[in-house]
């Protein structure tokens, strides 16, 4: 009897070692996020909505993800990062255009007074935009784009743009495509300004980006079909028009919506009110030391009714400073 009694808790204990060592084998999927409510309520809504026979599973083909770019997958202070693109092509074509000199908000960039420039606001922003990203095909304007994104830095850290991305954001969207998440970038920045470079930088292919359009016109050049640019909005992807712009491109509701300001608020309602489960996540910019911090006050990425929206339904609400371990990935130079 006693050998008996002893051979079962040989047993026992070589079950609870062998539980143990698979345990401590599995990779974190998450490695870069603190350990804690944030991090748990991620891991544990994916396993609910992708394990077989859960009441909460959902089909690969429904599991859609969205997020918001600016601010929420790369930093967005102090301005966001199409514009710092707009004002390098305003000194660049400045040249060929010379009545800048004395136009706003032409002649503050030019004198390197960005402040003044944007004084105008949205207008202002708008015209910027318009001279700078239109007048050209498709082609020509993602040539430009990748050529900028490729070398461009930011102006207080030295890095370039695309170093300026979260690393937990990316270990994230990692995560839900290895459970057969769909990721999307749903973004009020230029789609066609985002698509040359997401998928090298996100793992994001062109076809999944949504985001601000300019009207594009098909036309004929030199025998050729080109799609050229032209100096007038289309779309704006942004506060309400972000649930329009998941319908248009995605034609599904999303079950994971991330965002970061109250122009991501209209996309996380969207999401919530669907049926079935669903996970909202905002991220509070809290951490002044390893990047900013910034919300209701913001002049870029206001949070305010999102964040008391957030607090009210007990959607899933980031704390930079306390829930990441690290903000920005090693930089590649």
């Amino acid at each position: 009897m006693k050998q008996d009694i002893s051979g079962q808790l040989v047993a026992a204990l070589f079950l609870l070692l062998a539980t143990f060592c698979a345990a401590a084998a599995e990779p974190d999927p998450l490695p870069s996020w603190q350990e804690g409510g944030t991090k748990s309520s991620i891991i544990a809504f994916v396993e609910r909505v992708t394990q077989q026979g859960s009441a909460d599973y959902v089909a690969a083909t429904e599991r859609i993800a969205t997020f918001d770019n600016d601010g929420n997958l790369w930093a967005e202070q102090p301005m966001y990062f199409q514009l710092f693109f707009a004002i390098d092509r305003v000194r660049a074509l400045a040249p060929q255009y010379p009545e800048w000199e004395t136009r706003e908000p032409f002649a503050s960039l030019l004198k390197g007074d960005v402040t003044a420039a944007l004084a105008g606001g949205m207008p202002a922003i708008n015209e910027l935009i318009m001279s700078t990203h239109a007048g050209m095909t498709t082609d020509e304007f993602a040539v430009l784009v990748h050529d900028w994104i490729e070398s461009a830095r930011h102006p207080e850290t030295g890095r370039l743009f695309t170093d300026m991305v979260y690393q937990p954001m990316l270990e994230l969207l990692a995560y839900l495509r290895a459970n057969d998440f769909k990721t999307f970038i749903v973004s009020g920045g230029g789609i066609e300004f985002m698509r040359p470079w997401t998928e090298a930088v996100y793992g994001i292919p062109p076809e999944q980006v949504v985001g601000s359009s300019v009207v594009t016109k098909f036309d004929m050049r030199d025998g050729k079909p080109v799609l050229l640019r032209l100096p007038e909005i289309r779309f704006i992807d942004d506060k309400e028009g972000k649930p329009v712009g998941i319908n248009s491109h995605i034609g599904r509701r999303p079950i994971f919506a991330s965002g970061n300001s109250d122009g991501d608020l209209q996309m996380l309602q969207y999401t919530a009110a669907g049926q079935g489960p669903s996970f909202m996540l905002y991220l509070h910019h809290t951490d002044a030391e390893r990047e900013w911090a910034y919300d209701r006050e913001s002049h870029v990425g206001r949070l305010d009714k999102g964040l008391d929206e957030a607090r009210t339904r007990g959607w899933t609400v980031i704390d930079m400073q306390r829930d990441w371990k690290t903000v920005f990935p090693v930089p590649r130079d």
